[in-house]
């Protein structure tokens, strides 16, 4: 079993916890009202049934208090760094299909780009606050995709935005319990020994 953690790494940890979940939740504030705009832009309705987006992992997980602290960071930085292509791709074709016809729905998807960015560097910081290895991005990211209708890319966008949502109220959530203090210790456990 690895020593405790000494008492400058636990607070850094609850630090980069505490802030993760503030970005984590704006994120999420932020998304929501991008969802709104982007229903109503692209003319869909709200509650249309959208499949699972190929190559992006889903935020629900069955067995979410067995995790380990690595595999919550592991999964997370996956997951947004699939939202980062997925997002960087629907900037694209929101560009194509509007011009600049409607520059605020562009402008919101890249700043909630950003803010995936932002997620994701901070989770490579928390893994490496850890003495982790950071997985290299290549390979990482959704598969190319088909091409699609347009209303095959508007579904698909809105399945994206769905899911980030999810995954911003699942990140909250893996950072909590990662900054939860150990009482045993009475700091935070280390990723080794979560």
């Amino acid at each position: 079993m690895a020593a405790a953690d000494s008492p400058s790494t636990a607070l850094r940890r609850r630090d980069l916890c505490s802030r993760g979940i503030r970005l984590a939740g704006k994120m999420r504030a932020d998304v929501v009202d991008l969802l709104d705009a982007y229903v109503e832009q692209q003319g869909l309705d709200a509650s249309a049934s959208v499949a699972a987006v190929e190559g992006l992992p889903l935020a629900a997980v069955e067995r979410w208090d067995e995790q380990t602290g690595a595999q919550r960071l592991l999964e997370n930085l996956a997951a947004y760094r699939a939202f980062r292509a997925l997002l960087a791709q629907m900037l694209e074709e929101q560009r194509e299909q509007l011009g600049e016809a409607d520059a605020g729905l562009g402008h919101a998807l890249a700043a909630v780009l950003l803010q995936v960015s932002a997620f994701a560097y901070h989770l490579e910081e928390l893994l490496r606050l850890e003495s982790r290895g950071v997985p290299s991005e290549e390979g990482d990211g959704p598969p190319p995709l088909p091409h699609l209708s347009l209303f095959e890319q508007k579904l698909r966008g809105l399945g994206v935005l769905r899911e980030l949502a999810q995954w911003a109220v699942r990140s909250v959530r893996d950072l909590r319990q990662l900054a939860k203090p150990n009482p045993a210790a009475g700091t935070a456990p280390s990723l080794a020994e979560s």
